[in-house]
């Protein structure tokens, strides 16, 4: 099944909390588990100038799914995301809500969970396709993530 069948337009998600930038573009979450995260960026109101979905929106929207696949695969209590670079290729102009698929294996998990516990911080790198719902890619990205844990005292 593909991305656009999976998640209609139609489908409430909740909104993507925490910081008010996020709640003021309308950022949704359709889908959050222990390895996948799907999020919806709707068209209104992340419009630009010429019609299309602003690309700072389009990065924000590639950017959110590594803190909520971290929340829900370690402990946030003792560590915490970090966005440490980000590339983004805007392959064709959006203009309809968009959508982006996010995962990260089991054997990731495993490998940052162990790098996070011996040393208090790990890496990972994320890459996405940025979906319109037309089920085109509108963008591709690729963005480094750290886990770091929280200062003690």
């Amino acid at each position: 099944m593909d991305l656009v069948t999976e998640f209609p337009e139609s489908l409430a998600g909740s909104a993507a909390g925490g910081i008010p930038i996020i709640g003021h573009m309308g950022l949704e979450v359709l889908h959050a588990e222990r390895g996948r995260a799907v999020l919806r960026l709707p068209f209104e109101p992340n419009i630009n100038h010429v019609g299309m979905v602003y690309a700072g929106s389009t990065f924000t929207l590639a950017e959110v799914p590594g803190g909520i696949l971290f929340s829900g695969a370690f402990d946030v209590a003792r560590f915490y995301p970090i966005v440490g670079d980000m590339k983004v290729r805007f392959v064709q102009p959006a203009t309809t809500s968009l959508l982006v698929d996010a995962r990260m294996s089991d054997a990731e998990i495993d490998r940052v969970a162990a790098e996070l516990d011996e040393h208090g911080k790990a890496k990972w790198v994320l890459d996405q396709e940025v979906v319109d719902y037309r089920g085109q890619v509108v963008a591709t990205t690729s963005a480094t993530y750290f886990g770091l844990a929280w200062p003690t005292g």
